[in-house]
C-alpha cells in the first residue's frame, strides 16, 4: 500500500520529469498520471509511474518514469486466452535506463534491489539511450532501472492485460491500493 502523500509527490516528480523531456502534457494528462507500487509499500525503490495517453482494444501507448534508481521489478506478460500475451516496443525518451532481459550476464551498470537476488532473475543489460528501441515479445522476462537522473521511455504496446502481469517476487500486488 502507499500513502496518499507519497503517491502524489511520485506523480508530481514524474510530470516534472515528462515536461523536462519536452513533452507537451494536456491539463487532462496530468490528471491521469498514476503510480503502481506492486503492493511492497517501497514506490521510490521499487516502482513505476504511468500516463496512459491511450489504450483501444488492439494497442495502447504510455509514458512509464522512473525516479532516480527506482526500479520495476521482474515481469513477464503471459498468454491471455487465444492471445500470446502483450508485445511491448519501449523507446527512450529522457534520461539513465537500463533493461534487464535473457541472454548472458554481462550486468555492470544496474543493481540487484538489496535482498531480492531470486526476484531478478534476468542478468542480461541493455542501456535505453533517447531514441533507442527494444522490442519485448510476448511473455520474455524482463525488469528495468533508472540510473542517477531517472528515466522516461514511451511504452508502445499491443492489447494491454497488465493486472495480469506475472511477477517474479511472490509478494507483489498487481492493484495499487492507496492509504487515505
Amino acid at each position: 500500500m502507499i500513502t496518499r502523500k507519497d503517491f502524489k509527490e511520485v506523480c508530481q516528480k514524474s510530470l516534472e520529469m515528462i515536461q523536462e523531456a519536452g513533452i507537451y502534457l494536456t491539463e487532462e494528462d496530468k490528471k491521469n498520471i498514476t503510480a503502481a507500487d506492486f503492493g511492497l509499500n517501497n514506490i521510490k525503490k521499487e516502482g513505476v509511474q504511468i500516463l496512459t495517453l491511450f489504450d483501444t482494444d488492439r494497442m495502447a501507448a504510455k509514458i512509464l518514469v522512473l525516479l532516480p534508481y527506482q526500479t520495476e521489478p521482474e515481469h513477464w506478460h503471459p498468454p491471455v486466452g487465444d492471445d500470446p500475451g502483450k508485445e511491448e516496443v519501449i523507446r527512450g525518451i529522457w534520461g539513465d535506463l537500463t533493461f534487464y532481459i535473457p541472454g548472458e550476464d554481462n550486468m555492470k551498470e544496474g543493481f540487484i534491489v538489496g535482498g531480492k537476488e531470486k526476484c531478478y532473475t534476468m542478468r542480461h543489460e541493455i542501456a535505453i539511450a533517447p531514441g533507442d528501441q527494444l522490442i519485448l515479445p510476448p511473455g520474455t522476462k524482463h525488469w528495468f532501472q533508472a540510473g542517477k537522473r531517472g528515466a522516461v521511455m514511451y511504452s508502445f504496446s499491443t492489447k494491454v492485460t497488465d493486472l495480469l502481469d506475472q511477477f517474479t517476487d511472490p509478494n507483489i500486488v498487481r492493484e495499487t491500493k492507496i492509504e487515505e
